[in-house]
């Protein structure tokens, strides 16, 4: 809940004050003087301070406000400031707003106008604290990661954040890891990240898609074959493993890989060794194995379709991949690295890209953002050339007008983008900040 000082020697003022925002759930601090003000600055975290001009009933030059105001700011440089100002010193008023204050309004003040002044400033205080608190995890992360090669991945949400640092931290081990996510999410970057970052990163990097190979060739392109070990086999090849030998084979969708597959593959996990297809010949290698999979493998297990001794022996370590639309911060600079140069996109764009659920993940963002690039008739791309489902807004539309969205439209939000916050509040037309207080306000659970 956010919190305003009062600093006015008027009992009353502080009163009515206090009454005011308490019924719009904020809560009020009040001082009678520029010194008890100052003191309680030093002592509370505080959003705005409403301050009055003159602090003995025998003055009225509004010096002492000056002053106040100009404390204030030498020690809170970043606090809004709203004065309350009376007609014989409003001169003074203004050249504080010059200065720096917030907002000014004379007594008696109305009620909306100082509400609205409030409400306005508060969002504002959020966002700026909002930011702050992102650059400070931006350099967190820098130094947490420092050092990492993290193959050029885009992030800015702490959701990534928690992936990729998970996986620098166990790519060093020889332990195998399995990667979970969506289709489009990224998992073979961070099976990258994980062969830049581990002990055989001058090795090679193999990668296969177990499900774009027949069930009948994929034991031939794990282990390879001898000539003539099945139609079209004219000559030995090589297989997957050993071309990954001393490096990372990356074995995307295993959930696909079918049951003989699964048992040659466990076998070679468990002591570094295999067969061609067709050959009698044991071979040995020594291979980082990654895998990954948008399956549920514990549910294939109970199935009977996966091997549940093969789970164990590749899930290790598991980094999970959340799907973009619960990494919402990652959205915006995803698009504008997919954006050609000399292209930019609207407001509008980014708040559509925003708004729109991405099924397809960062792969349907990519696609979005191309296809945007090539049907805009100019450098700027706006909705209409993303090619994004058309979607109503009401509730952005009355977050502009002034009119705070009410209960029934709040929960529609966020039942549209499955309780995602940074989508809904976007949406709304506000900070995520001042959608939950929102929710604290109107009693909805936040998920």
């Amino acid at each position: 809940m956010p919190t305003i000082l009062v600093i006015d020697d008027n009992p009353a003022v502080a009163t009515a004050l206090d009454t005011l925002f308490s019924l719009h759930d904020i809560d009020t601090l009040v001082a009678e003087s520029p010194e008890a003000g100052l003191a309680m600055l030093a002592e509370h975290e505080v959003d705005l301070v409403v301050q009055d001009m003159n602090f003995h009933a025998d003055t009225t030059s509004g010096d002492e406000g000056v002053a106040l105001f100009h404390d204030i700011r030498a020690r809170h440089p970043d606090l809004p400031v709203i004065l309350l100002t009376a007609w014989t010193h409003l001169e003074s008023a203004v050249e504080l707003v010059r200065a720096g204050a917030a907002d000014y309004l004379g007594k008696p003040w109305d009620d909306h106008k100082l509400l609205a002044a409030v409400n306005n400033l508060l969002e504002l205080s959020e966002t700026r604290r909002e930011l702050a608190r992102h650059q400070r995890s931006e350099r967190r992360r820098r130094d947490a990661l420092a050092g990492y090669d993290l193959r050029g991945l885009v992030y800015a949400d702490a959701a990534s954040e928690r992936a990729v640092a998970l996986a620098c931290q166990v790519a060093p081990s020889e332990l195998p890891v399995l990667i979970t996510g969506p289709n489009g999410a990224g998992k073979e970057k961070y099976a990258e990240i994980v062969h830049a970052n581990s002990t055989v990163a001058d090795g090679p990097f193999v990668a296969l898609n177990c499900g774009a190979i027949p069930g009948e060739l994929i034991e031939a392109e794990l282990f390879g074959a001898d000539a003539g070990a099945y139609t079209g086999a004219s000559r030995a090849r090589e297989g997957k493993f050993e071309a990954a030998d001393r490096g990372t084979l990356f074995l995307d969708e295993i959930g696909t890989l079918p049951p003989a597959g699964q048992v040659k593959l466990l076998r070679v996990l468990e002591t570094g060794r295999f067969e061609r297809l067709g050959s009698n010949r044991e071979r040995s290698v020594k291979v980082r194995v990654v895998s990954a999979t948008n399956a549920d493998l514990p549910g294939m297990i109970r199935e009977g379709r996966f091997r549940e001794d093969l789970y164990y022996r590749l899930n290790a370590i598991e980094v999970k991949v959340p799907p973009l639309a619960e990494r919402g911060d990652d959205i915006l600079p995803l698009a504008r690295h997919f954006l050609p140069a000399g292209k930019a996109l609207t407001a509008d764009a980014e708040r559509a890209l925003l708004a729109h659920a991405w099924p397809g993940n960062v792969r349907e963002l990519r696609n979005t953002l191309q296809r945007g690039a090539l049907l805009a008739r100019s450098d700027t791309i706006g909705v209409d050339d993303l090619g994004l489902p058309a979607q109503e807004r009401p509730a952005a539309a009355t977050a502009a007008s002034g009119d705070e969205p009410d209960r029934a439209t709040i929960e529609a939000v966020l039942e549209r983008h499955g309780g995602v916050m940074a989508q809904a509040a976007n949406e709304l037309g506000l900070s995520r900040q001042a959608l939950y207080r929102r929710l604290d306000r109107l009693g909805i659970k936040r998920d």
